[in-house]
């Protein structure tokens, strides 16, 4: 995983250089940060992690920071309903995964299945789509929220 979070951060900011963004503040400490995650945060997730290991960034600049990273498609920007969007690395490699959201107290679990990847193939042909991405969110109750 180490390599794969260096050669993200390298490639983010490679591509950022050759799009003109000059390089340094939070947009850096962000992809610092999302370069050592597994999986998704929000921006205030993000924001709070970064003013806790003392780096002085305001939300705003978190949020243009991500805002330029998921329109240059370097970050997915996933929707997850009524707990508001988190932002994860998009791999280099276009390795992904897909998460199952609590309803209840708003846990995010990443989860991949190849049989899932092959339906959503299946689906893109028989629709005659040429699918260029998907994400998968379920929801429901985690372990712990059921045993409350």
């Amino acid at each position: 995983m180490a390599t794969e979070t260096t050669d993200w951060a390298q490639h983010t900011r490679q591509t950022l250089d050759r799009a003109g963004h000059r390089t340094g503040g939070a947009r850096d400490a962000v992809v610092d940060l999302l370069a050592r995650q597994d999986c998704c945060l929000t921006a205030q997730e993000i924001f709070d992690e970064l003013r806790a290991s003392g780096r002085t960034v305001g939300i705003a600049s978190v949020y243009r920071a991500l805002d330029l990273l998921a329109s240059m498609n370097l970050v997915h920007r996933l929707e997850m309903g009524p707990n508001g969007a988190r932002y994860e690395a998009a791999s280099v490699g276009g390795e992904h995964h897909h998460h199952v959201v609590c309803s209840r107290c708003g846990r995010v679990t990443p989860f991949e299945d190849e049989a899932l990847e092959q339906a959503l193939d299946r689906v893109a042909e028989q629709v005659g789509y040429a699918v260029e991405g998907h994400d998968v969110v379920l929801r429901g109750a985690c372990p712990d929220c059921l045993a409350a």
